[in-house]
């Protein structure tokens, strides 16, 4: 027979009428010689009662935890004294009961899914992803890809698939290479992402274009990270800063309200770099609740108090009263974070205790004055090189934040860019200057005469990053359009003419036939519906992924080959040994 809805969309108007259900049994109960069953399908639950002189007892009598099951009966109201509001009032009060399908004990108890190690879900990820968790975080993805088509469409963008076999090029992090059977000794590789290809579309005069596109990278896991991942990109021709950033901020704000039904303030707050990195020690500040650095570099300028006075930079923020072991955890963050340590005073009236508080007495005044550090509060200070001390500093605001809750006083999100990155930054390691976003980000207008100069670390980046609740979610640029242009830039990395022709030649050829001005995002799909759904890990809002050694559990995958399909490609293992 076939169903007569799904479970989660039973209605009171259904009351009274004979139902059809199918689904899997989460729970079994007897109880005085009744059944009682909970029947659950992807949309919602619901309780089932078999009576003992049913003629569906025998086969309900067979039913266990997880075993596919067809119920048909009468939906009805349960007494008064059961009720508890919504689904919960009603029942289905069966008289037919069909087995579908058995299953063996499972090797972890659904419902307490989030307790169980997380390897044990991933192995039996068909099973985890039966819970209501996992099942409302990949249909809010759903609806989001939904909400996502639907506007960018209505706002005339052309869905464009492009190569997952491409070139292999330099663009931060390691490729994911495939050997070529016919083309044996070379190379594909997967892309990090579909950049040079949605630019040649802006050549190609498709004006505005998007994909929800597969990217890999070879790089070390984290909680918001995968190999495999999916962004949604975006493209649009004959723009300014301001059209993609607006574009952006409608459709932010309309994926929010299809999908949860919440509003977001647009526009949304911009902020400068180096603001961000001054004011809150990061690029993508949690802005949900306000903490800010204060500088007090100058107070301890050529002082007596040696760790400042010769500081590059020093920063204070103002915090709670805190115990002696949660500064101590509190430092232990900040040098993990790059700092030397981490200086403290505690405010006792007029001046300070604790701590550093013994070189602080001339400044002490001027301390208060600046931080508003209230009586009892602790002032935590970071010092020395300025990226160091403010990304320091930035690491112990985040952790004060958990350790007080701060961000719940604040909305439930925010979201906000942050602008004006450098264009370059310095590579201590190789001694080379290197793109901060990548080689294809136009410089500010104003900044092009300073190319090839001692002050090139000033350069503008005409870049921005979308920031919600702290998180990165999306990053992009006006891109470079001009093929001078494009050449300064390659020049400012170290590549010498020959090596921008040798990665990049197709993409430096495309730009010589009249391309328009153009810029672009790409959001972090997976990392956005993480901050939408609350989730802590990627992990959670994505079918099949990888662990955090980049396994995939469940399909045992990476996994060794047959030397047959190696010698195809012409490859072999070397000894791990040798």
């Amino acid at each position: 027979m076939k169903r007569t809805a799904m479970i989660g969309h039973l209605t009171p108007a259904h009351a009274g009428q004979t139902v059809t259900l199918q689904g899997w049994v989460n729970r079994r109960r007897d109880l005085g010689g009744l059944i009682f069953l909970e029947l659950r399908d992807r949309s919602g639950l619901v309780q089932v009662q078999v009576e003992p002189d049913s003629a569906a007892f025998a086969d309900a009598d067979r039913l266990r935890a997880e075993y596919v099951a067809e119920i048909e009966g009468t939906y009805q109201t349960r007494p008064d004294s059961q009720r508890k509001g919504g689904l919960a009032d009603y029942e289905v009060i069966a008289t037919r009961v069909k087995v579908l399908n058995t299953a063996k004990t499972t090797p972890f108890e659904l419902e307490k899914g989030d307790s169980v190690a997380e390897d044990i879900r991933l192995k039996f990820r068909y099973l985890d992803l039966r819970r209501p968790e996992m099942q409302r975080n990949l249909v809010l993805r759903s609806k989001a890809v939904a909400a996502v088509t639907e506007y960018l469409d209505r706002e005339g963008f052309v869905q464009v698939e492009t190569p997952m076999l491409t070139k292999s090029t330099p663009e931060g992090a390691r490729d994911f290479l495939v050997p070529s059977r016919q083309n044996p000794g070379e190379f594909y590789a997967l892309p990090q992402s579909p950049q040079l290809f949605k630019q040649m579309l802006m050549v190609a005069g498709y004006d505005r274009y998007y994909q929800l596109a597969r990217c890999f990278r070879d790089e070390d896991l984290r909680a918001d990270r995968q190999p495999d991942f999916t962004q949604l990109d975006m493209e649009m021709s004959f723009v300014e800063l301001d059209d993609v950033l607006s574009t952006q901020e409608g459709l932010m704000a309309h994926v929010f309200r299809e999908t949860m039904g919440v509003d977001l303030a647009v526009p949304f707050p911009r902020m400068a770099y180096m603001d961000a990195m001054n004011l809150y020690g990061s690029d993508k500040p949690d802005l949900r609740f306000d903490l800010k650095f204060t500088d007090v570099t100058d107070l301890f300028q050529g002082g007596e108090f040696k760790a400042f006075a010769a500081a590059q930079a020093v920063k204070v923020i103002a915090a709670p009263e805190l115990t002696r072991k949660q500064i101590d955890e509190l430092e232990r963050i900040a040098k993990q974070n790059g700092a030397g340590g981490l200086a403290w005073l505690k405010r006792d009236g007029d001046g300070f205790t604790g701590g550093i508080s013994k070189f602080v007495t001339a400044q002490a005044a001027e301390l208060i004055a600046r931080t508003g550090v209230a009586q009892g509060g602790t002032l935590l200070f970071t010092a020395g090189e300025w990226k160091k001390a403010v990304g320091a500093l930035g690491a112990v605001r985040l952790a004060l934040r958990d350790l007080f809750n701060l961000a719940a006083a604040g909305p439930q999100f925010h979201v906000s860019w942050v602008t004006e990155f450098p264009q370059l930054e310095f590579d201590d390691e190789s001694s080379t200057w290197t793109y901060m976003h990548h080689p294809f980000t136009a410089p500010h207008p104003d900044d092009l005469d300073l190319f090839g100069t001692d002050r090139q670390g000033e350069i503008r980046a005409q870049a921005y990053d979308l920031v919600l609740n702290g998180f990165e979610v999306g990053g992009g640029s006006i891109r470079i359009h001009d093929p001078a242009v494009q050449a300064k830039m390659f020049q400012a990395i170290g590549f010498s003419a020959e090596q921008a022709r040798d990665k990049f030649g197709f993409f430096m050829d495309a730009l010589e036939y009249g391309t328009p001005p153009h810029g672009g995002i790409a959001w972090g799909f997976d990392r956005l519906i993480m901050v939408m759904s609350g989730a802590t890990s990627i992990r959670e809002v994505i079918a099949f992924p990888k662990n955090n050694r980049g396994v995939d559990l469940m399909a045992l995958a990476p996994s060794p080959v047959e030397p047959g399909q190696l010698a195809d490609v012409g490859l072999s293992v070397a000894n791990s040994e040798d």
